[in-house]
Parts: C-alpha cells; structure tokens; sequence
C-alpha cells in the first residue's frame, strides 16, 4: 500500500508540474489547487483519500499479521486491496467514477474480510 501512496504523490506532482508550479508555491502549497488542471485536482482528492484509505486498511492488514490469521479468503483480501486501490487511483484521476466506486466497495470489503478475520483469530487464540 505504501507504493500506492507514492505513486498518488508522484501524480499529485505532474499535476502541480501542469500548474506552472515555482519555488514560491512552497510558501502556499495548496493556495495552487485552484490552477491545478481538472486531472491535477483529482490526483490531489486522490492522494489525500489514499491517506485515508490506509489507516483503515493498515491496521486490518497488521490484525491478520498479529495474530496469526491463515485463512486464504484473508490472504486473497490482503493481496486484492493494493490492487484495487491503484485501480482506484487510475479510475479517479481518470474521471470514471463508475470504477472508482466499484475499486473503493473491493477495497472497502477487502479491509472488512481482514478486520473479520483477525478477529476471529483472536477471539479464537483467547478460548
């Protein structure tokens, strides 16, 4: 996940790059947003929901981790959510709001299966 993350930064970047971004947009980064072209602005929605998006999922994935989950439809999720999410980033900044909610419902319930199935895990390691 945290190469989706870069990579939401580095198009972030060509956005800003499109923008006439200077030096003296350091003082003010986000007092640019306005000259951003329309992919620029939703490279930077995208980013910040990449933020998001992994505060929810990283914990789910250290849940597994933690406490020893060996379920394959846990494995599948884990490996499924990464894919999703840079499918999500694609599909957003490439104005398809059809598959970016179809990517964010995968990555949500792909988060959803790993909180379900570490939990068991543990409630299971407690008896």
């Amino acid at each position: 996940m945290a190469g989706v993350v870069m990579i939401s930064i580095v198009l972030t970047g060509a956005g800003r790059a499109k923008a006439d971004f200077t030096l003296d947009d350091l003082k003010a980064p986000r007092a640019m947003f306005n000259r951003l072209p329309a992919f620029g602005q939703r490279a930077v929605w995208a980013q910040e929901n990449s933020w998001e998006a992994i505060t929810l999922g990283a914990p789910a994935m250290l849940l597994c981790l933690i406490s020893g989950v060996n379920s394959p439809v846990a494995s599948v999720a884990a490996l499924v959510w990464p894919g999703v999410r840079l499918i999500y980033l694609a599909a957003y900044i490439g104005n398809i709001p059809p598959l970016r909610g179809l990517c964010w419902a995968s990555g949500v319930t792909a988060v959803g299966i790993c909180y379900v199935e570490g939990l068991k895990a543990v409630i299971a390691a407690s008896h």
